[in-house]
């Protein structure tokens, strides 16, 4: 017996359905790095700007940094879509609670990826061995 959705068999649902099973299993990777990094090969007393300065110094971790925010975001996301469409019955209100979730991911979404973007390594600050 299966308990909640069917497997979509077509359209945007199938791929949001593909979506989030290959999102979950990239962030998981992608999280136990970050975790281990941040929180087991270095200590919270390690981890200050200077640290986030050099580490994002390296166009990888900046990337990797990026693609954990995109993936991390639409995937929750993606899920709150979900929840809306199985709980919001009235039109109106599932038009409002969906554009309300668009714009507040779409500006998440900007600032995110600005900061990581944009921020500028002081000189002298480049990667230096950094995991």
């Amino acid at each position: 017996m299966y308990a909640g959705r069917e497997r979509p068999t077509g359209g945007f649902e199938l791929f949001a359905w593909f979506f989030m099973r290959i999102s979950g299993l990239l962030l998981i990777i992608l999280v136990l790095g970050h975790l281990a990094i941040m929180h087991v090969i270095h200590t919270v007393d390690e981890i200050d700007f200077d640290f986030v300065a050099r580490r994002w110094g390296s166009p990888f971790w900046r990337t990797y940094d990026l693609v954990m925010l995109w993936l991390a975001l639409l995937h929750g996301l993606n899920g709150l879509r979900t929840v809306i469409d199985d709980y919001v019955h009235r039109r109106g209100w599932r038009v409002v609670s969906l554009a309300a979730l668009a714009v507040i991911g779409f500006v998440l979404l900007a600032m995110g990826t600005q900061i990581i973007l944009t921020f500028e390594v002081p000189s002298g600050q480049m990667a230096s061995g950094l995991p």
